[in-house]
Formats: C-alpha cells, structure tokens, sequence
C-alpha cells in the first residue's frame, strides 16, 4: 500500500487500510469514580472513536503508527469524557500528541504516581516520553480531536490503570475542569 492512498484532512484519517474502533461507556467499566452515574448511563453511549494507519505489521522494530482519536463531549457525574489510558509494553517507548479541534487534558502519569496535565488545542504539540502513562480528557463543549504517532512495537498496557487507575481526575467544578 502506498502512503499516498491515505488522506488526513480536516481531523479525519481515511485510506483503505484505516483502522476505525469505538469505546463505549461499558467498556470504561471501573474507571470512572461515581459508579452510581455510570450506572444509570447507557453502556452504549461512545464515549471516543478511534482511527489508525499501521503500515507495518504490530511488532515492528523502527516502524510507526499514526491515528486520530475523537473524544466526544460528556461526563459521568462531575467526571469529563476520557480515554481508558496507558503505560506502553514496551515502557521505554515514547509517543507525539498534537490538538487538531476542541479542548482537553493530556494527563501524564510517571510509575511513582506523580500526574499532570497539558492543555490540548488545536495546534499545540505533545511529547508523551518513555514509561509514563498518559490519558487524554475532554473538558470542551465539542469533540476533542488529536492526532498521535507512535512506535509500532510499544504496545498497550491498560492492566496497570486498570488495577491502579491515575492519581489524579479531572471534574467539572464550579462549570470549569479541575485536575484533582
């Protein structure tokens, strides 16, 4: 497949070989802190979508992944609209995230539990480096939109937030985000 058969216009990733995956409310289980809110929320609801080109197979050593996550706006209780987040498998591994529409919290998490957040907007740039978690939220009125690229061989760990979570959480306080 050649390169130029994909197209990335407008915050949108197209191509034949495009990866589309949505996470649901119900696949989100447990990461959320009001658990009564999330129970009265339909699981189906999308909470974000996802596109990716893998031009070499998952593995490659010295390939790149780039893809586009749409977050849509929401919350569970007080708590906004987020991604599940992740260490890499390969932890060592870095990541580039950059705002392409909306706005949002890029939550960065080091393996002592030491979190904080950049703001993400259109046309702001992300180096996510090795062995630090990261989880993108939505704090807008509208889809949050950005852009990643990383190595084909770093993998996802979603294990250790599922046990752990993030020592921090970003709620809606007073109508504005706050990083708790």
């Amino acid at each position: 497949m050649r390169s130029n058969d994909f197209m990335f216009i407008n915050g949108q990733l197209s191509g034949p070989e495009v990866i589309h995956k949505s996470k649901h409310l119900s696949q989100l289980k447990g990461l959320f802190e009001d658990k009564h809110a999330f129970q009265q929320m339909s699981g189906e609801q999308v909470v974000y979508d996802i596109d990716v080109w893998r031009p070499v197979p998952d593995g490659t050593e010295g390939g790149l992944f780039f893809g586009v996550t749409h977050i849509y706006p929401g919350t569970v209780g007080d708590e906004y609209f987020m991604t599940h987040g992740h260490f890499h498998k390969v932890e060592n591994r870095g990541e580039y995230y950059w705002g392409i529409e909306g706005k949002g919290l890029l939550l960065l998490m080091d393996k002592e539990g030491n979190t904080r957040g950049e703001d993400i907007k259109p046309g702001s740039i992300h180096y996510i480096p090795g062995f630090t978690a990261h989880r993108v939220v939505n704090t807008g009125s509208e889809v949050l939109r950005f852009g990643a690229c990383w190595p084909a061989d770093a993998g996802h760990n979603y294990a250790s937030i599922n046990t752990t979570g993030f020592s921090k959480r970003v709620k809606k306080v007073d109508n504005k985000p706050l990083l708790l």
